[in-house]
């Protein structure tokens, strides 16, 4: 059959599949279920009105139970069963195992990592492109560069990056863009300049950025009306979360700045720059910047253009400078679109798999949960475990969502 004849049948047999349903659903329900005639003709037109709703939710509600609940259900099974003993019922042997491997560690305190690094620097950097391309006339122009990225699969992206990341050997012409740098680098001031000086005074602006963070979350803790109440101490309890995270990050900030500091740099040599362990993540990870900030860019500039003039105008009388402008007029009335574009970022990060299967592959202690599931799925054959993983992801990203769909009917009350 003619592949667009096949295609007009299926739209054809689609829609009037739909059209018939809710017909002769609602014929069914005013003919036959509660005709609306008779001594009982109040009452049934009072149930056909309640019934009548789910009635047309039915065929939305057995497709996502189909296609989300019955997967959930079904890797939850198979996470406690054996499927080479004909499905054994062996209740947490796949997580003991699991919980066993070094590997899924690895990927664990990667995914750690990635969670701590990307969702902070890509809300940053769409923040600060926001910021700086509505104030110039070609903003427009920035804009669709920086978003552009968005357009590339993560595939593309990671095959682009792993040309920028390339290594020949030492004395043949590097096509690699990051050794090509790497190799004008000879130990003399511009080099200080850049590898030790920028490097240092980045991450200090990285622990500037977080220790405001932290003066931001822990703010709401001074009002002791809020803290007597139940939601206050639930609040209380999770920016005491939020602010050990943040303490962490700026100690290990701070043993980043120190070992920029004193180490002992390979000048003229060419590196294999995915195959040094620890900053191999990084390299990868500057990929999903790379294509997130546009994202963080646009949803953050429609914020900040949301932003009352006249509050602007008073600081401006009031004699704030741009700065104060920025980060105590402007970031504060646009913190809860900050949150929003931070976690759905995460959500991205957790579930991230293709960058890493096609630069490293897992290997140099790249591992992340969602390679580490397909490893176990697709290549090891072993079921239960990989089923066990592909659990924690989802119960990694369950409280994500949760707050989310929280935060959202928060702000629609």
């Amino acid at each position: 059959m003619n592949p667009a004849l096949q295609a007009l049948i299926t739209i054809i047999v689609g829609v009037g599949g739909c059209v018939g349903y809710f017909y002769f659903s609602n014929l069914f329900i005013d003919k036959v279920l509660f005709p609306a005639s008779g001594p009982n003709a109040g009452r049934n037109i009072n149930r056909a009105n309640m019934v009548r709703p789910w009635l047309f939710l039915f065929p939305a509600i057995f497709a996502l139970g189909l296609y989300l609940a019955y997967p959930v259900v079904a890797t939850f099974w198979l996470s406690l069963t054996d499927r080479d003993a004909g499905g054994a019922f062996v209740g947490l042997a796949n997580y003991q195992r699991m919980f066993d491997e070094p590997k899924f560690w690895e990927a664990i305190w990667n995914n750690m990592l990635w969670l701590t690094v990307v969702p902070a620097a890509s809300t940053a950097f769409g923040l600060l492109a926001a910021q700086l391309t509505d104030r110039i006339s070609w903003g427009n122009i920035a804009k669709s560069l920086i978003f552009m990225p968005m357009a590339i699969s993560f595939v593309g992206a990671s095959v682009i990056f792993k040309l920028v990341y390339d290594t020949r050997p030492a004395g043949e012409e590097q096509i690699g863009i990051l050794n090509a740098i790497w190799l004008a680098f000879n130990g003399d001031w511009f080099s200080v300049l850049v590898l030790r000086i920028a490097p240092v005074l980045i991450l200090l602006a990285f622990i500037a950025f977080v220790v405001y963070g932290l003066y931001q979350t822990l703010i709401p803790l001074m009002d002791e009306r809020r803290r007597a109440t139940k939601s206050g101490m639930a609040s209380l309890i999770f920016r005491g979360l939020i602010s050990l995270v943040g303490l962490w990050l700026c100690y290990e900030a701070l043993g980043a700045i120190a070992s920029v500091v004193v180490f002992d740099y390979p000048y003229g040599e060419p590196q294999t720059w995915l195959t040094i362990p620890f900053w191999n993540n990084f390299f990868l990870m500057v990929v999903l910047i790379w294509i997130q900030t546009g994202f963080a860019m646009v949803i953050l500039s429609a914020a900040l253009r949301g932003i009352p003039e006249e509050t602007i105008e008073a600081a401006v009388i009031d004699g704030a400078n741009d700065f104060e402008i920025f980060f105590q007029i402007k970031v504060p009335q646009i913190m809860g679109t900050v949150v929003v574009v931070w976690t759905t970022i995460t959500l991205v990060v957790l579930k991230v798999f293709d960058i890493v299967f096609a630069m490293t592959n897992g290997q140099w202690e790249t591992q992340v949960l969602a390679n580490y599931m397909f490893d176990k799925l697709f290549r090891a054959n072993d079921w239960g475990v990989g089923s066990a993983s592909a659990m924690v992801i989802m119960f990694l990203v369950l409280p994500i969502l949760i707050w989310n769909i929280y935060n959202a009917r928060k702000e629609l009350r």
